[in-house]
């Protein structure tokens, strides 16, 4: 059996059990085949025939994995969101033990960048990005695990060193916003965008070493 198609999650992301067996070969199947379909041609042009055609099944089967369109976009999309970030490490510890702020503050938004301006989180991103006024949720999903996977960590350690005195920050969550704007905000810009412009190798590194001199001349104690 392909499990339940029915009922969705707090926000509004599909709840679809996991088969077994080879049911769970052909979900897998369909899942890599719907992906490619909605990221070359988005959720309106894509064609339930060719994911069935490239996915080695019928589309009564993926009806019966997914329940529609809709939902096959949805779970399918929301899935590789999550996916994607699973296995980030935000390792703020190293950020408020530090013996040198700005060098690991430096790693911690490299280590980031590394992951956010991946081609493949890109290709996720201008998806959603198009399609979010159809489907909300998907918008709302990214927004959360940014937030719960990155920013939290983030401002916590920033609080935590406010805290010490090693920085004065009177809103460590605004003071975040600033550092990610500095840094990753344009470069997520530009990529996003702009993806065939030329960008300098050394670039992104410059970019988020500036971004730090400047949050911390401006928050780092100097008395």
């Amino acid at each position: 059996m392909a499990g339940s198609t029915s009922g969705v999650d707090e926000r509004g992301i599909p709840i679809i059990d996991e088969p077994a067996g080879s049911s769970l070969r052909k979900r897998q199947s369909i899942s890599g085949a719907a992906l490619g379909e909605f990221l070359r041609e988005g959720y309106s042009a894509a064609s339930v025939d060719v994911i069935a055609r490239q996915a080695g099944v019928s589309k009564p089967t993926i009806y019966k994995h997914f329940g529609n369109k809709e939902r096959l976009f949805l779970a399918v999309i929301g899935g590789v969101l999550t996916d994607a970030y699973a296995d980030l490490d935000p390792q703020s510890d190293r950020i408020t033990e530090a013996a040198d702020l700005g060098a690991a503050l430096t790693a911690f938004l490299g280590n980031w960048a590394g992951r956010v301006l991946g081609e493949d989180i890109l290709a996720l991103r201008r998806l959603v990005i198009g399609e979010v006024s159809r489907f909300p949720q998907l918008g709302q999903l990214w927004f959360d695990l940014t937030h719960e996977m990155m920013d939290t960590p983030l401002i916590e350690a920033v609080a935590e060193l406010g805290r010490r005195g090693v920085l004065r920050v009177p809103d460590p969550r605004l003071a975040v916003r600033q550092l990610i704007a500095m840094t990753l905000g344009s470069l997520q810009l530009i990529e996003t965008f702009v993806p065939g412009r030329e960008i300098d190798g050394a670039e992104p590194d410059r970019i988020i070493a500036e971004g730090v001199a400047v949050f911390l001349s401006h928050y780092q104690r100097r008395d």
